[in-house]
Protein backbone atom coordinates (compact mmCIF):
# COMPACT_ATOMS: atom_id res chain seq x y z
CA UNK A 1 0.00 0.00 0.00
CA UNK A 2 1.54 3.35 -1.06
CA UNK A 3 1.39 6.55 0.96
CA UNK A 4 -1.69 7.93 -0.85
CA UNK A 5 -3.56 4.69 -0.23
CA UNK A 6 -2.65 4.90 3.44
CA UNK A 7 -3.78 8.52 3.59
CA UNK A 8 -7.10 7.61 1.97
CA UNK A 9 -7.59 4.68 4.34
CA UNK A 10 -7.13 6.95 7.37
CA UNK A 11 -9.24 9.77 5.94
CA UNK A 12 -12.17 7.47 5.22
CA UNK A 13 -11.97 5.35 8.37
CA UNK A 14 -14.95 5.45 10.71
CA UNK A 15 -12.62 4.74 13.64
CA UNK A 16 -10.65 7.99 13.65
CA UNK A 17 -11.90 10.82 15.82
CA UNK A 18 -12.94 14.33 14.76
CA UNK A 19 -9.62 15.96 15.66
CA UNK A 20 -7.61 13.46 13.60
CA UNK A 21 -9.96 13.89 10.65
CA UNK A 22 -9.54 17.66 10.76
CA UNK A 23 -5.77 17.29 10.87
CA UNK A 24 -5.86 15.09 7.77
CA UNK A 25 -8.16 17.49 5.91
CA UNK A 26 -5.70 20.29 6.58
CA UNK A 27 -2.94 18.47 4.64
CA UNK A 28 -5.00 16.93 1.83
CA UNK A 29 -3.43 19.22 -0.80
CA UNK A 30 0.14 18.92 0.51
CA UNK A 31 1.60 15.90 -1.24
CA UNK A 32 5.02 16.17 0.40
CA UNK A 33 3.49 16.27 3.88
CA UNK A 34 1.22 13.32 3.10
CA UNK A 35 4.18 11.32 1.82
CA UNK A 36 6.29 12.05 4.89
CA UNK A 37 3.46 11.07 7.26
CA UNK A 38 2.33 7.95 5.40
CA UNK A 39 5.24 6.55 3.37
CA UNK A 40 5.97 4.02 6.11
CA UNK A 41 4.76 2.80 9.49
CA UNK A 42 6.38 4.34 12.55
CA UNK A 43 8.90 1.64 13.33
CA UNK A 44 8.61 -0.38 16.50
CA UNK A 45 12.32 -0.65 17.17
CA UNK A 46 14.28 -2.50 19.81
CA UNK A 47 12.77 -0.31 22.54
CA UNK A 48 9.41 0.69 21.11
CA UNK A 49 8.13 3.75 19.25
CA UNK A 50 9.43 7.29 19.00
CA UNK A 51 8.24 9.96 16.60
CA UNK A 52 6.57 13.30 15.98
CA UNK A 53 3.08 13.62 17.45
CA UNK A 54 0.37 13.78 14.79
CA UNK A 55 -1.92 11.89 12.43
CA UNK A 56 -0.36 9.31 10.13
CA UNK A 57 1.27 5.90 10.05
CA UNK A 58 4.70 7.53 10.49
CA UNK A 59 3.57 9.54 13.52
CA UNK A 60 2.84 8.74 17.14
CA UNK A 61 -0.86 9.05 17.96
CA UNK A 62 -3.54 7.09 19.79
CA UNK A 63 -3.89 4.68 16.85
CA UNK A 64 -0.20 3.79 16.50
CA UNK A 65 -0.02 3.48 20.31
CA UNK A 66 -3.08 1.22 20.35
CA UNK A 67 -1.64 -0.98 17.61
CA UNK A 68 1.69 -1.33 19.41
CA UNK A 69 -0.14 -2.23 22.62
CA UNK A 70 -2.28 -4.82 20.85
CA UNK A 71 0.93 -6.40 19.58
CA UNK A 72 2.33 -6.41 23.11
CA UNK A 73 -0.90 -7.93 24.46
CA UNK A 74 -0.81 -10.71 21.87
CA UNK A 75 2.84 -11.36 22.71
CA UNK A 76 2.07 -11.58 26.44
CA UNK A 77 -0.83 -13.98 25.92
CA UNK A 78 1.32 -16.13 23.65
CA UNK A 79 4.42 -16.31 25.84
CA UNK A 80 3.13 -15.75 29.39
CA UNK A 81 0.17 -18.12 29.44
CA UNK A 82 1.38 -19.85 32.61
CA UNK A 83 -0.05 -17.01 34.71
CA UNK A 84 -3.69 -16.88 35.78
CA UNK A 85 -3.68 -13.08 35.43
CA UNK A 86 -1.23 -11.18 33.24
CA UNK A 87 -0.38 -7.58 34.08
CA UNK A 88 1.51 -4.55 32.77
CA UNK A 89 2.69 -1.43 34.64
CA UNK A 90 2.44 1.91 32.81
CA UNK A 91 4.09 5.28 33.49
CA UNK A 92 4.35 8.54 31.60
CA UNK A 93 6.21 11.85 31.70
CA UNK A 94 5.26 15.48 31.10
CA UNK A 95 5.19 15.46 27.30
CA UNK A 96 2.13 16.36 25.26
CA UNK A 97 -0.39 13.50 25.17
CA UNK A 98 1.73 11.31 27.44
CA UNK A 99 -1.17 10.80 29.85
CA UNK A 100 -3.57 10.19 26.94
CA UNK A 101 -1.32 7.62 25.28
CA UNK A 102 -0.72 5.88 28.62
CA UNK A 103 -4.44 5.53 29.30
CA UNK A 104 -5.13 4.33 25.74
CA UNK A 105 -2.52 1.62 26.22
CA UNK A 106 -4.12 0.61 29.52
CA UNK A 107 -7.54 0.25 27.91
CA UNK A 108 -6.20 -1.89 25.08
CA UNK A 109 -4.57 -4.19 27.63
CA UNK A 110 -7.79 -4.38 29.66
CA UNK A 111 -9.73 -5.27 26.51
CA UNK A 112 -7.32 -8.18 26.10
CA UNK A 113 -7.93 -9.35 29.68
CA UNK A 114 -4.55 -8.09 30.87
CA UNK A 115 -4.50 -6.01 34.04
CA UNK A 116 -3.05 -2.50 33.67
CA UNK A 117 -1.38 -0.74 36.61
CA UNK A 118 -1.30 2.94 35.62
CA UNK A 119 0.59 5.49 37.71
CA UNK A 120 -1.79 8.17 38.99
CA UNK A 121 0.43 10.99 37.68
CA UNK A 122 3.74 11.42 35.88
CA UNK A 123 6.67 9.30 37.14
CA UNK A 124 10.28 8.75 36.08
CA UNK A 125 11.16 5.94 33.71
CA UNK A 126 13.36 4.20 36.33
CA UNK A 127 10.45 4.03 38.77
CA UNK A 128 8.47 2.24 36.07
CA UNK A 129 11.34 -0.24 35.75
CA UNK A 130 11.18 -0.80 39.51
CA UNK A 131 7.37 -1.16 39.51
CA UNK A 132 7.37 -3.86 36.82
CA UNK A 133 9.57 -6.13 38.90
CA UNK A 134 8.05 -5.14 42.25
CA UNK A 135 4.49 -5.90 41.09
CA UNK A 136 5.54 -9.09 39.29
CA UNK A 137 4.23 -7.78 35.97
CA UNK A 138 4.75 -9.41 32.59
CA UNK A 139 5.85 -6.14 31.01
CA UNK A 140 5.97 -2.38 31.41
CA UNK A 141 5.25 0.65 29.23
CA UNK A 142 6.53 4.18 29.67
CA UNK A 143 5.33 7.02 27.45
CA UNK A 144 8.24 9.40 26.90
CA UNK A 145 10.56 10.77 24.24
CA UNK A 146 13.33 11.42 26.74
CA UNK A 147 15.17 14.65 25.84
CA UNK A 148 13.80 15.03 22.30
CA UNK A 149 12.18 18.32 21.18
CA UNK A 150 8.58 19.07 22.32
CA UNK A 151 6.94 17.83 19.11
CA UNK A 152 8.10 14.26 19.85
CA UNK A 153 6.76 11.53 22.07
CA UNK A 154 7.55 7.86 22.47
CA UNK A 155 6.47 4.50 23.79
CA UNK A 156 9.05 2.23 25.45
CA UNK A 157 8.42 -1.38 26.43
CA UNK A 158 10.03 -3.19 29.35
CA UNK A 159 10.28 -6.89 30.07
CA UNK A 160 9.27 -8.75 33.22
CA UNK A 161 12.71 -8.11 34.74
CA UNK A 162 12.19 -4.35 34.55
CA UNK A 163 14.75 -3.95 31.78
CA UNK A 164 14.15 -2.66 28.27
CA UNK A 165 12.98 -5.47 26.02
CA UNK A 166 15.57 -7.69 24.40
CA UNK A 167 16.09 -7.85 20.64
CA UNK A 168 14.33 -11.22 20.61
CA UNK A 169 11.32 -9.86 22.51
CA UNK A 170 11.15 -6.81 20.27
CA UNK A 171 11.16 -8.98 17.15
CA UNK A 172 8.45 -11.21 18.61
CA UNK A 173 6.25 -8.17 19.39
CA UNK A 174 6.87 -6.74 15.91
CA UNK A 175 5.82 -10.09 14.45
CA UNK A 176 2.50 -9.80 16.29
CA UNK A 177 2.02 -6.14 15.31
CA UNK A 178 2.49 -6.94 11.62
CA UNK A 179 -0.34 -9.47 11.68
CA UNK A 180 -3.26 -7.09 12.07
CA UNK A 181 -4.91 -3.93 10.78
CA UNK A 182 -4.44 -0.72 12.77
CA UNK A 183 -8.19 -0.02 12.87
CA UNK A 184 -10.05 -3.31 12.48
CA UNK A 185 -8.06 -5.64 14.69
CA UNK A 186 -7.22 -3.56 17.77
CA UNK A 187 -9.31 -4.18 20.88
CA UNK A 188 -10.14 -1.39 23.30
CA UNK A 189 -12.63 -1.19 26.15
CA UNK A 190 -14.43 1.43 28.20
CA UNK A 191 -12.53 2.70 31.24
CA UNK A 192 -15.42 2.20 33.66
CA UNK A 193 -15.84 -1.39 32.46
CA UNK A 194 -12.11 -2.04 32.83
CA UNK A 195 -12.12 -0.73 36.41
CA UNK A 196 -15.25 -2.73 37.28
CA UNK A 197 -13.63 -5.91 35.95
CA UNK A 198 -10.47 -5.17 38.00
CA UNK A 199 -8.39 -4.88 34.84
CA UNK A 200 -7.44 -1.23 35.40
CA UNK A 201 -6.11 0.29 38.59
CA UNK A 202 -4.01 3.26 39.64
CA UNK A 203 -0.74 2.98 41.53
CA UNK A 204 1.21 5.70 43.30
CA UNK A 205 2.45 6.44 46.82
CA UNK A 206 2.92 2.82 47.87
CA UNK A 207 5.31 2.25 44.97
CA UNK A 208 6.94 5.66 45.44
CA UNK A 209 7.94 5.01 49.04
CA UNK A 210 9.25 1.52 48.40
CA UNK A 211 11.31 2.77 45.45
CA UNK A 212 12.72 5.69 47.46
CA UNK A 213 13.62 3.40 50.35
CA UNK A 214 15.66 1.29 47.97
CA UNK A 215 17.29 4.37 46.42
CA UNK A 216 18.45 5.79 49.75
CA UNK A 217 19.79 2.39 50.84
CA UNK A 218 22.42 2.73 48.08
CA UNK A 219 24.09 5.60 49.95
CA UNK A 220 27.72 4.80 50.79
CA UNK A 221 27.94 7.58 53.37
CA UNK A 222 24.35 8.02 54.60
CA UNK A 223 25.31 10.34 57.46
CA UNK A 224 27.43 12.72 55.45
CA UNK A 225 24.72 15.40 55.20
CA UNK A 226 24.87 15.80 58.98
CA UNK A 227 28.44 17.11 58.70
CA UNK A 228 27.33 20.20 56.78
CA UNK A 229 25.58 23.41 57.58
CA UNK A 230 26.52 25.08 54.29
CA UNK A 231 26.30 22.45 51.53
CA UNK A 232 24.01 24.08 48.97
CA UNK A 233 22.37 22.17 46.14
CA UNK A 234 20.53 23.50 43.09
CA UNK A 235 18.30 21.15 41.09
CA UNK A 236 16.12 21.57 38.02
CA UNK A 237 13.70 18.90 36.76
CA UNK A 238 13.49 20.76 33.39
CA UNK A 239 9.67 20.64 33.49
CA UNK A 240 9.79 16.85 33.78
CA UNK A 241 9.10 14.01 36.20
CA UNK A 242 12.16 14.09 38.45
CA UNK A 243 11.12 16.63 41.08
CA UNK A 244 9.11 14.47 43.48
CA UNK A 245 11.45 11.47 43.80
CA UNK A 246 14.72 13.42 43.79
CA UNK A 247 13.58 16.03 46.28
CA UNK A 248 12.19 13.35 48.59
CA UNK A 249 15.25 11.09 48.32
CA UNK A 250 17.69 13.90 49.12
CA UNK A 251 15.63 15.10 52.08
CA UNK A 252 15.35 11.52 53.38
CA UNK A 253 19.16 11.53 53.51
CA UNK A 254 19.27 14.89 55.29
CA UNK A 255 20.16 17.26 52.45
CA UNK A 256 17.92 20.12 53.47
CA UNK A 257 19.68 23.04 51.76
CA UNK A 258 18.10 22.09 48.43
CA UNK A 259 17.01 24.82 46.01
CA UNK A 260 14.67 24.02 43.12
CA UNK A 261 14.72 26.20 39.99
CA UNK A 262 11.27 27.75 40.28
CA UNK A 263 10.82 28.55 36.57
CA UNK A 264 11.41 24.91 35.62
CA UNK A 265 9.67 23.25 38.53
CA UNK A 266 6.24 22.56 37.01
CA UNK A 267 5.70 19.85 34.36
CA UNK A 268 5.23 21.37 30.91
CA UNK A 269 5.42 19.54 27.58
CA UNK A 270 6.42 22.73 25.77
CA UNK A 271 9.60 23.00 27.89
CA UNK A 272 9.23 26.78 27.59
CA UNK A 273 12.44 27.84 29.36
CA UNK A 274 14.89 25.75 27.29
CA UNK A 275 15.69 25.09 23.65
CA UNK A 276 15.87 21.40 24.47
CA UNK A 277 15.26 19.58 27.79
CA UNK A 278 18.66 17.93 27.50
CA UNK A 279 20.66 18.14 30.77
CA UNK A 280 23.97 17.53 29.03
CA UNK A 281 23.75 20.98 27.40
CA UNK A 282 24.75 24.14 29.23
CA UNK A 283 21.73 26.02 27.90
CA UNK A 284 19.38 23.58 29.65
CA UNK A 285 21.15 24.18 32.97
CA UNK A 286 21.51 27.95 32.53
CA UNK A 287 18.60 28.79 34.86
CA UNK A 288 20.06 26.48 37.48
CA UNK A 289 23.50 28.03 37.11
CA UNK A 290 22.04 31.53 37.58
CA UNK A 291 20.44 30.42 40.83
CA UNK A 292 23.65 28.68 41.90
CA UNK A 293 25.67 31.84 41.30
CA UNK A 294 23.18 33.85 43.33
CA UNK A 295 23.29 31.58 46.38
CA UNK A 296 26.87 30.29 45.93
CA UNK A 297 25.78 26.66 45.54
CA UNK A 298 28.21 23.75 45.66
CA UNK A 299 26.55 21.79 42.87
CA UNK A 300 23.95 22.24 40.12
CA UNK A 301 22.25 19.32 38.42
CA UNK A 302 19.29 18.70 36.15
CA UNK A 303 17.38 15.71 34.84
CA UNK A 304 15.64 15.13 31.53
CA UNK A 305 11.81 14.83 31.28
CA UNK A 306 11.63 11.13 32.18
CA UNK A 307 14.45 11.45 34.76
CA UNK A 308 16.71 8.71 33.53
CA UNK A 309 19.65 11.01 32.65
CA UNK A 310 21.38 13.68 34.71
CA UNK A 311 23.73 16.58 33.90
CA UNK A 312 25.98 18.29 36.44
CA UNK A 313 27.81 21.61 36.85
CA UNK A 314 30.24 22.56 39.65
CA UNK A 315 32.53 25.51 40.38
CA UNK A 316 36.03 25.43 38.93
CA UNK A 317 39.16 27.23 40.20
CA UNK A 318 38.13 30.43 38.43
CA UNK A 319 34.83 30.43 40.29
CA UNK A 320 32.73 29.63 37.22
CA UNK A 321 30.29 26.73 36.96
CA UNK A 322 31.73 24.10 34.66
CA UNK A 323 29.71 21.26 33.13
CA UNK A 324 31.00 17.75 33.61
CA UNK A 325 30.75 15.43 30.62
CA UNK A 326 28.96 12.11 30.77
CA UNK A 327 32.29 10.31 30.64
CA UNK A 328 33.67 12.42 33.51
CA UNK A 329 30.61 11.78 35.72
CA UNK A 330 30.91 8.06 34.97
CA UNK A 331 34.60 8.03 35.88
CA UNK A 332 33.99 10.02 39.08
CA UNK A 333 31.17 7.72 40.19
CA UNK A 334 33.22 4.62 39.40
CA UNK A 335 36.11 5.99 41.46
CA UNK A 336 33.78 6.96 44.32
CA UNK A 337 32.23 3.49 44.41
CA UNK A 338 35.45 1.49 44.26
CA UNK A 339 37.16 3.65 46.89
CA UNK A 340 34.24 3.64 49.33
CA UNK A 341 33.13 0.02 49.06
CA UNK A 342 35.02 -2.62 50.98
CA UNK A 343 36.77 -5.63 49.46
CA UNK A 344 36.39 -4.85 45.76
CA UNK A 345 37.39 -7.97 43.80
CA UNK A 346 37.04 -9.64 40.41
CA UNK A 347 33.43 -10.64 41.11
CA UNK A 348 32.49 -6.95 41.17
CA UNK A 349 31.42 -5.94 37.67
CA UNK A 350 31.43 -2.54 36.03
CA UNK A 351 29.66 -2.31 32.68
CA UNK A 352 30.07 0.40 30.04
CA UNK A 353 29.15 0.79 26.39
CA UNK A 354 31.56 0.51 23.45
CA UNK A 355 31.40 4.28 22.76
CA UNK A 356 32.17 5.23 26.37
CA UNK A 357 35.63 6.42 27.45
CA UNK A 358 38.08 3.86 28.83
CA UNK A 359 38.89 6.06 31.85
CA UNK A 360 36.25 4.62 34.18
CA UNK A 361 37.10 1.10 33.01
CA UNK A 362 40.77 1.59 33.86
CA UNK A 363 39.87 2.90 37.32
CA UNK A 364 37.68 -0.14 37.99
CA UNK A 365 40.38 -2.54 36.80
CA UNK A 366 43.00 -0.84 38.97
CA UNK A 367 40.90 -1.66 42.05
CA UNK A 368 40.36 -5.28 41.01
CA UNK A 369 36.88 -5.11 39.47
CA UNK A 370 36.02 -6.77 36.15
CA UNK A 371 34.89 -4.57 33.26
CA UNK A 372 32.44 -5.51 30.52
CA UNK A 373 31.60 -3.70 27.29
CA UNK A 374 28.15 -3.72 25.72
CA UNK A 375 26.55 -2.18 22.67
CA UNK A 376 25.17 1.34 22.96
CA UNK A 377 21.93 1.41 24.93
CA UNK A 378 21.20 0.66 28.56
CA UNK A 379 19.10 -2.35 27.60
CA UNK A 380 22.32 -4.25 27.03
CA UNK A 381 23.62 -3.31 30.48
CA UNK A 382 20.34 -4.60 31.94
CA UNK A 383 20.73 -7.86 30.03
CA UNK A 384 24.22 -8.27 31.44
CA UNK A 385 22.91 -7.82 34.98
CA UNK A 386 20.37 -10.59 34.31
CA UNK A 387 23.15 -12.81 33.03
CA UNK A 388 25.19 -12.25 36.21
CA UNK A 389 22.22 -13.24 38.37
CA UNK A 390 21.42 -16.33 36.30
CA UNK A 391 25.00 -17.61 36.28
CA UNK A 392 25.92 -16.27 39.74
CA UNK A 393 29.37 -15.40 38.41
CA UNK A 394 29.55 -11.62 38.97
CA UNK A 395 28.03 -9.01 41.28
CA UNK A 396 26.86 -5.87 39.51
CA UNK A 397 28.57 -2.79 40.90
CA UNK A 398 27.96 0.00 38.41
CA UNK A 399 26.89 0.57 34.81
CA UNK A 400 27.07 3.68 32.69
CA UNK A 401 27.22 5.19 29.23
CA UNK A 402 28.70 8.45 27.94
CA UNK A 403 25.24 9.88 27.28
CA UNK A 404 24.67 10.76 30.96
CA UNK A 405 23.04 7.51 32.04
CA UNK A 406 24.17 5.66 35.20
CA UNK A 407 22.97 2.85 37.44
CA UNK A 408 23.94 1.35 40.79
CA UNK A 409 21.89 -1.37 42.49
CA UNK A 410 19.80 -4.03 40.76
CA UNK A 411 16.23 -3.12 41.73
CA UNK A 412 16.09 -0.95 38.59
CA UNK A 413 17.24 -2.29 35.22
CA UNK A 414 17.64 0.95 33.31
CA UNK A 415 19.61 4.15 33.74
CA UNK A 416 18.30 6.00 36.74
CA UNK A 417 18.76 9.73 37.34
CA UNK A 418 17.20 9.49 40.81
CA UNK A 419 19.83 7.01 42.00
CA UNK A 420 22.54 8.90 40.09
CA UNK A 421 21.55 12.28 41.54
CA UNK A 422 21.67 10.96 45.10
CA UNK A 423 25.13 9.46 44.56
CA UNK A 424 26.45 12.55 42.74
CA UNK A 425 25.28 14.89 45.52
CA UNK A 426 26.77 12.56 48.14
CA UNK A 427 30.03 12.38 46.17
CA UNK A 428 30.22 16.19 45.97
CA UNK A 429 29.65 16.42 49.73
CA UNK A 430 32.29 13.75 50.33
CA UNK A 431 34.90 15.75 48.40
CA UNK A 432 33.86 19.00 50.06
CA UNK A 433 34.78 17.44 53.40
CA UNK A 434 38.21 17.01 51.85
CA UNK A 435 38.15 20.66 50.77
CA UNK A 436 37.83 19.66 47.10
CA UNK A 437 35.33 20.20 44.30
CA UNK A 438 34.39 17.53 41.78
CA UNK A 439 36.55 19.40 39.25
CA UNK A 440 39.58 18.98 41.53
CA UNK A 441 38.68 15.34 42.12
CA UNK A 442 38.55 14.87 38.37
CA UNK A 443 41.97 16.50 37.97
CA UNK A 444 43.43 14.06 40.49
CA UNK A 445 42.00 11.15 38.53
CA UNK A 446 43.55 12.48 35.32
CA UNK A 447 46.95 12.81 37.00
CA UNK A 448 46.80 9.17 38.05
CA UNK A 449 45.18 7.54 35.00
CA UNK A 450 45.99 9.86 32.10
CA UNK A 451 44.20 12.77 30.48
CA UNK A 452 41.26 11.65 28.36
CA UNK A 453 39.53 14.05 25.98
CA UNK A 454 36.25 12.72 24.61
CA UNK A 455 33.78 14.29 22.24
CA UNK A 456 30.57 13.55 20.36
CA UNK A 457 29.42 15.14 17.11
CA UNK A 458 25.84 14.63 15.91
CA UNK A 459 24.61 15.34 12.39
CA UNK A 460 20.86 15.52 11.72
CA UNK A 461 19.49 14.23 8.41
CA UNK A 462 15.70 14.30 8.30
CA UNK A 463 13.25 12.54 6.00
CA UNK A 464 13.69 9.82 3.40
CA UNK A 465 16.78 11.40 1.82
CA UNK A 466 18.32 11.83 5.24
CA UNK A 467 18.15 8.11 5.96
CA UNK A 468 20.00 7.40 2.71
CA UNK A 469 22.62 10.01 3.58
CA UNK A 470 23.28 8.43 6.97
CA UNK A 471 23.56 5.01 5.39
CA UNK A 472 26.04 6.21 2.76
CA UNK A 473 28.31 7.87 5.35
CA UNK A 474 28.40 4.74 7.53
CA UNK A 475 29.19 2.59 4.49
CA UNK A 476 32.12 4.87 3.63
CA UNK A 477 33.67 3.98 6.98
CA UNK A 478 32.79 0.32 6.45
CA UNK A 479 34.87 0.19 3.23
CA UNK A 480 38.23 -1.03 4.53
CA UNK A 481 40.18 -0.23 1.37
CA UNK A 482 39.01 3.39 1.37
CA UNK A 483 39.58 3.64 5.10
CA UNK A 484 43.16 2.38 4.94
CA UNK A 485 43.87 4.70 2.00
CA UNK A 486 42.62 7.62 4.10
CA UNK A 487 44.43 6.76 7.34
CA UNK A 488 47.95 5.37 7.63
CA UNK A 489 48.05 4.58 11.35
CA UNK A 490 44.98 2.41 12.00
CA UNK A 491 45.52 -0.46 14.43
CA UNK A 492 42.12 -2.21 14.41
CA UNK A 493 38.73 -1.82 12.73
CA UNK A 494 35.72 -3.11 14.65
CA UNK A 495 32.61 -3.66 12.54
CA UNK A 496 29.81 -4.58 14.87
CA UNK A 497 27.41 -5.25 12.02
CA UNK A 498 29.23 -8.46 11.09
CA UNK A 499 30.82 -8.86 14.56
CA UNK A 500 34.43 -8.76 13.36
CA UNK A 501 37.57 -7.05 14.62
CA UNK A 502 40.17 -6.62 11.87
CA UNK A 503 43.83 -6.26 12.81
CA UNK A 504 45.55 -4.17 10.16
CA UNK A 505 49.18 -5.24 10.70
CA UNK A 506 48.50 -8.98 10.70
CA UNK A 507 45.46 -8.86 8.36
CA UNK A 508 43.44 -11.24 10.49
CA UNK A 509 39.95 -11.08 12.03
CA UNK A 510 38.60 -11.91 15.47
CA UNK A 511 34.96 -12.43 16.40
CA UNK A 512 33.31 -9.75 18.57
CA UNK A 513 31.06 -11.50 21.09
CA UNK A 514 28.24 -8.98 20.99
CA UNK A 515 24.95 -8.79 19.06
CA UNK A 516 25.05 -7.28 15.58
CA UNK A 517 24.78 -3.48 15.45
CA UNK A 518 25.37 -0.82 12.80
CA UNK A 519 28.52 0.58 14.42
CA UNK A 520 32.09 1.06 13.17
CA UNK A 521 34.90 1.70 15.67
CA UNK A 522 38.45 2.48 14.57
CA UNK A 523 41.44 2.31 16.94
CA UNK A 524 44.71 4.02 16.06
CA UNK A 525 48.21 2.90 16.98
CA UNK A 526 48.60 5.75 19.48
CA UNK A 527 45.51 4.61 21.46
CA UNK A 528 43.06 7.20 20.14
CA UNK A 529 39.80 5.97 18.64
CA UNK A 530 36.58 7.07 17.01
CA UNK A 531 33.25 5.36 16.38
CA UNK A 532 30.42 6.00 13.91
CA UNK A 533 26.82 4.94 14.40
CA UNK A 534 23.32 6.01 13.34
CA UNK A 535 21.12 6.98 16.27
CA UNK A 536 18.53 4.38 17.15
CA UNK A 537 15.95 6.98 18.20
CA UNK A 538 16.59 10.13 16.13
CA UNK A 539 17.43 10.95 12.48
CA UNK A 540 21.05 11.52 13.41
CA UNK A 541 24.51 10.25 12.58
CA UNK A 542 26.79 10.19 15.63
CA UNK A 543 30.60 10.25 15.66
CA UNK A 544 32.38 9.60 18.96
CA UNK A 545 36.01 10.58 19.58
CA UNK A 546 38.49 9.73 22.32
CA UNK A 547 42.11 10.86 22.72
CA UNK A 548 44.59 10.22 25.53
CA UNK A 549 47.55 12.39 26.52
CA UNK A 550 50.10 12.76 29.32
CA UNK A 551 48.65 16.20 30.09
CA UNK A 552 45.53 18.17 29.28
CA UNK A 553 47.04 20.19 26.42
CA UNK A 554 48.38 17.08 24.72
CA UNK A 555 45.06 15.28 25.06
CA UNK A 556 43.08 18.22 23.64
CA UNK A 557 45.59 18.60 20.82
CA UNK A 558 45.27 14.94 19.86
CA UNK A 559 41.48 15.21 19.97
CA UNK A 560 41.57 18.25 17.66
CA UNK A 561 43.89 16.43 15.26
CA UNK A 562 41.66 13.33 15.29
CA UNK A 563 38.57 15.37 14.44
CA UNK A 564 40.39 17.13 11.62
CA UNK A 565 41.41 13.79 10.12
CA UNK A 566 37.83 12.50 10.19
CA UNK A 567 36.39 15.71 8.76
CA UNK A 568 38.95 15.61 5.95
CA UNK A 569 38.02 12.00 5.19
CA UNK A 570 34.34 12.93 4.98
Amino acid sequence: MNYMDNFKKWSESEIINKKTRQELLAIQDDNAEIEERFYKNLEFGTGGLRGIIGAGTNRINIYTVRKATQGLADFIKLYSSNKSVNSVAIAYDSRHYSDVFAEEAALVLAANNIKAYLFDSLRPTPELSFAVHHLNCDAGIVVTASHNPPEYNGYKVYGADGGQITLEMANAIISQINKFDIFKDVKICNKEVAIKNELFSYIGENIDQEYLNRVTELSLNPNIAKDFSDFKIVYTPLHGSGLMPIERALKMLGYNDLHIVESQKEPNGDFPTVKSPNPEEREALSEGIKLAEKIDADIVFGTDPDADRVGVAVRNKEGNYELLTGNQIGALLTHYLVTNKKDINSRDAVIKTIVTSELGANIAKAYGATVFDTLTGFKFIGEKINEFEEKNNYDFLFGYEESYGYLAGTFVRDKDAVISSVLIVEMAAYYKLKDMTLIEAMDNIYKEYGYYSDSLESYTFKGIDGQEKIKSVVEKFRNIDKLLAGFSDINTIEDYKDSTKYFVKTSHNEIIDLPSADVIKIHFENGDWFAVRPSGTEPKLKIYYSALGSNNDESLGRLKHLKEKIHEYL
